[in-house]
């Protein structure tokens, strides 16, 4: 089973996923980590990234996710995932449901200019908004919240047991839900 954890840069996806993972005890993927350095360096630069930029990275992270779900593993996935092709490409038919952290372009603004040390700044804001496309039958919460609201708020709307096959949080990509 794959949580995936989606929005824009600043949303919160690398502490929400990695305190969900923590709670859930399931393994934590950031998909930055899967960046190459000419993606890192082109949104540090604040250029836009191109679907040749983003097809091998989402490609990496898809055969991480294949080869963890084969191995029996529940991961979180901290991961943009803007748009509804990239999500299929990065979940294929893998059991997943998506968490979409949602939030206002100001207060998504505000976070990015306080952060510091992260490759991905504000010159990014406008294409990741322009690119965005809110998931269909996700859990939405409000960024606006406190981290450890929001994650009470997740596992609050998880079913009991996510890992079920037969839970309502174990959909395949393929259908409206990812």
């Amino acid at each position: 089973m794959i949580l995936l954890v989606m929005g824009v840069a600043g949303s919160g996806k690398t502490t929400i996923a990695s305190e969900l993972a923590r709670r859930l005890n399931w393994i934590f993927l950031d998909a930055d980590d899967f960046h190459s350095a000419a993606n890192r360096e082109k949104m540090r630069l604040g250029i836009h990234l191109a679907d040749e930029d983003r097809i091998p990275w989402l490609d990496a992270i898809h055969a991480e996710l294949e080869k963890l779900n084969a191995a029996g593993k529940n991961e979180v996935l901290g991961c943009s995932a803007l748009s509804e092709a990239y999500r299929q490409r990065l979940l294929g038919n893998l059991p997943a449901k998506i968490v979409y952290l949602q939030g206002s372009r100001e207060l998504i603004q505000q976070r990015l200019q306080q952060r510091h040390g992260h490759f991905a700044g504000t010159a990014i804001l406008d294409d990741q908004f322009a690119t965005l496309e809110e998931p269909r039958d996700a859990i939405v919460v409000d960024v606006a919240k406190r981290p450890d609201e929001i994650v009470e708020e997740i596992l609050a709307r998880l079913p009991e047991n996510p890992t079920s096959p037969d839970s309502d949080a174990s959909t395949k990509s393929t259908n409206s839900s990812a």
